[in-house]
């Protein structure tokens, strides 16, 4: 009885602890700009079971697909196991679905071993791949302290859970084999039967019963702590792959989205009372173009961000990055979802001082509404990485999970372009030229004088 209180309060706490975080992530997701989800319902749930479920994307480069399956199919298959798990914690029962599945439920738990093996290997690897043979991308600059820490820690928590699992079903198997009547026989598990007799049949039935307990709370207790641990981890990808995958774009990767403020802006310089007169009055203040916070991109771009895998292959397959420019997509991702951090962590603390200095005065408490700091994302990102940026959509082919860096960047120079009326000087010419001729070059005629000069000979 004292053991299913002291589940019970863990467990309460564990799950209350995790809401509250998980709360935060959504809040901070929402601090983006509405945005309407238009395409093919049909097409969404399409490619959120193939490429979050299925993991298809993932496929590009089988090797580390193929341990990454072993990791996730076990994952997904040991909350079977997590179920009953919960079920024996709150009722004090011991293997709650071995009496009801009975043959099936020995198959159940072998195949979950099994998948563990493969998991243990797949994880050690993963490892080696980071820390001794130091592939280069888990090696760029962006992944340098809690990125590199972070990549290492879920590594380890799969080890001590793994450990929790063997230990728990090691020993229940010694103590089957001695007849303890709370230890009821399920057969021998596919690992577990011959592992736990060859590594525990010297111990007493005291140790026994001790081993097994404490298999089955690490077991536990790394699960709470793994999903209170994921709201600050990469990892939330998890969690998110599937809504991310969902709520993304069914639109080709290399269209660029329409912006009907600048529409406006192009007709009035070529008709300016039709553009004013049904679309905007003369009095109406100009929009603000792109974006330079968080607050100025979609929520679909913060979801995106927080969906980020930190894997590498946006930025490994980069051109400008690969020519030794300083752009890496990942590194945007990370920033946004660090910004959204810090702007959240900021509303949290409910300081008046990050109130915008206007609204202070009268402010009687911090919202999102009426926040400002005066930092953007322009303090994380540099112009020089959104400059770089050739907009050829590698980095959108590349990311497992449907991500499209590129939305964010042209958001931000947009806003330096447009807003701040800024940009590199050598792009001037360009932006002059367009205004000018239509053209991006520098011609002392109009971009369609060939065609007008063609239909006069026709003439």
């Amino acid at each position: 009885m004292i053991q299913q209180l002291i589940f019970a309060i863990v467990t309460i706490g564990a799950f209350v602890y995790a809401i509250k975080q998980f709360s935060k992530i959504r809040r901070n997701i929402l601090l983006g700009q509405d945005e309407v989800i238009e395409g093919d319902s049909g097409q969404r749930i399409k490619n959120t079971l193939l490429i979050a479920f299925g993991q298809q994307k993932m496929f590009k480069r089988w090797i580390p697909a193929v341990l990454h399956l072993f990791i996730y199919v076990a994952f997904l298959f040991t909350q079977i196991e997590l179920i009953e798990i919960f079920i024996d914690g709150l009722t004090g029962s011991h293997r709650f679905f071995s009496s009801i599945l009975g043959g099936l439920y020995n198959f159940i738990i072998s195949f979950i071993e099994i998948l563990s093996v493969g998991a243990f290997i797949g994880t050690l690897i993963f490892l080696i791949r980071r820390n001794l043979l130091k592939l280069p991308r888990f090696h760029t600059d962006e992944m340098t302290g809690w990125p590199k820490l972070d990549g290492n820690l879920i590594l380890y928590f799969e080890i001590i859970l793994l450990i929790g699992i063997f230990s728990m079903n090691g020993a229940d198997m010694v103590l089957q084999d001695r007849g303890l009547s709370h230890f009821a026989n399920t057969g021998d598990f596919a690992v577990s039967g011959w592992l736990g007799p060859s590594l525990f049949s010297g111990l007493s039935e005291g140790a026994l019963v001790g081993l097994e307990r404490f298999g089955w709370w690490i077991h536990i207790l790394m699960v709470y702590v793994f999903l209170n641990y994921l709201p600050s981890s990469k990892h939330l990808h998890i969690m998110l792959a599937f809504p991310n995958t969902y709520f993304a774009k069914l639109t080709p990767a290399g269209e660029m989205e329409n912006m009907p403020a600048i529409m406006n802006e192009v007709k009035s310089m070529m008709d300016p009372e039709a553009a004013f007169s049904e679309d905007m009055s003369m009095e109406e203040e100009l929009p603000e173009f792109g974006a330079n916070d968080v607050t100025g991109l979609s929520w679909r771009d913060v979801l995106a961000a927080y969906t980020c895998t930190e894997c590498g292959r946006c930025t490994s397959v980069c051109p400008a990055n690969m020519t030794g420019k300083k752009l890496s997509p990942r590194k945007i991702m990370m920033d946004i979802r660090d910004r959204a951090d810090e702007i959240g962590k900021n509303l949290d603390s409910g300081d008046l001082q990050f109130v915008k200095e206007e609204l202070r005065a009268e402010a009687k408490e911090l919202t999102a509404a009426n926040y400002d700091d005066g930092k953007s994302l322009f303090d994380y990102i540099s112009r020089e990485e959104i400059h770089a940026c050739t907009t050829c959509n590698a980095c959108v082919e590349a990311c497992p999970v449907m991500i499209r860096p590129v939305e964010p960047i042209l958001k931000l120079r947009r806003y330096e372009i447009l807003t701040e009326s800024a940009g590199p000087s050598d792009w001037l010419p360009m932006f002059n030229s367009i205004e000018n001729t239509g053209a991006v070059w520098q011609i002392p005629d109009a971009r369609d004088k060939w065609r007008t000069e063609a239909l006069n000979e026709q003439s």
